[in-house]
């Protein structure tokens, strides 16, 4: 059962967890201010303290007060948001997201969310609201609410209902800091859609530690999984993409479109390892646009740092 947007706010505002949809995957939020809460969170995902949250703002105006966007991260924000881009940018107010939630960091994560239920929560809410993914830390991240529910429904005082994910893969994320913009994490926005705003990005593993989703071993499923199979071995499920040389129940996109396979990505991974297969094979994914981040997901479940 589903809970609506106005018990989710008072929900959040008396302390509680609350499954909240957006088009990436569904989150299991907090008050980004309230630091009993987010350890809530943290005790929920089983997820590493060291590991920053990403704060939802309902706009543009409200995530300049947690966040210095320069005029660089602002030429993003009105070109992204709402949507799957987070930026990583200095923090202006730091009681507005605690120090737990930042991972004791002096920048803050911050985005707005593309999905009208989640904006409504924001809004009734009135503060800025950290929301993880809503599954336990390293497992799949949850697009579909039952998926969710299932994870971490016994922790949430209220949960939303928006339907399955339009997104289907976490946001990029972006650090705007001294020096050119530099990508953190690939996601929903592509790295061609983002150097077409700000020029070429540079890469950043000294900043890694400000991102989340960095760890080598995430999103994983209980079977291992193996990359770039060309078809299964006995045993294992098949993760297909584009026309298939075995049949299978679980083609990301039997045509081939890597909006498709992105959206369906965490869904299927979860779908093949409640059949208890003794490995999940993965069909290659052409690296291009949404296939970075489809393959830096991927490489992480299966256990390498990408």
């Amino acid at each position: 059962m589903s809970d609506s947007p106005v018990q989710a706010a008072r929900a959040l505002r008396a302390g509680g967890l609350v499954i909240l949809p957006t088009e990436t995957v569904y989150g299991l939020a907090a008050d980004a201010a309230d630091a009993v809460a987010v350890a809530a969170i943290f005790e929920a995902k089983g997820r590493p303290r060291f590991n920053p949250l990403i704060a939802h703002a309902p706009d543009l105006d409200a995530a300049r007060r947690i966040a210095v966007l320069d005029a660089r991260a602002i030429a993003l924000a009105e070109a992204f948001w709402p949507g799957p881009l987070t930026l990583v940018a200095p923090v202006r107010d730091p009681a507005a997201v605690c120090d737990l939630a930042r991972a004791g960091l002096d920048t803050v994560a911050v985005r707005v969310p593309a999905h009208p239920l989640a904006l409504e929560v924001l809004r009734l809410f009135g503060g800025p609201v950290v929301a993880p993914s809503a599954n336990r830390s390293g497992r799949p991240s949850p697009t579909r609410f039952a998926d969710a529910v299932e994870e971490t429904g016994a922790f949430a005082a209220a949960a939303v209902d928006g339907g399955p994910c339009a997104v289907g893969v976490e946001s990029s994320v972006v650090a705007v800091l001294d020096g050119p913009p530099r990508l953190l994490r690939a996601g929903g926005a592509t790295r061609a859609e983002i150097e077409a705003v700000v020029g070429p990005l540079a890469q950043a593993d000294d900043d890694a530690r400000r991102s989340p989703g960095r760890l080598a071993l995430h999103y994983a499923p209980d079977a291992p999984v193996r990359l770039e199979a060309a078809a299964p071995r006995p045993g294992e499920a098949f993760l297909a993409f584009g026309p298939s040389p075995v049949e299978t129940a679980f083609n990301l996109s039997p045509a081939g479109d890597l909006r498709e396979a992105a959206a369906n990505l965490f869904a299927f991974l979860r779908a093949a390892d409640r059949t208890r297969p003794t490995g999940i094979a993965v069909a290659p994914i052409p690296p291009e646009g949404l296939g970075e981040a489809i393959n830096d997901r991927l490489r992480r479940a299966a256990g390498f740092v990408g």
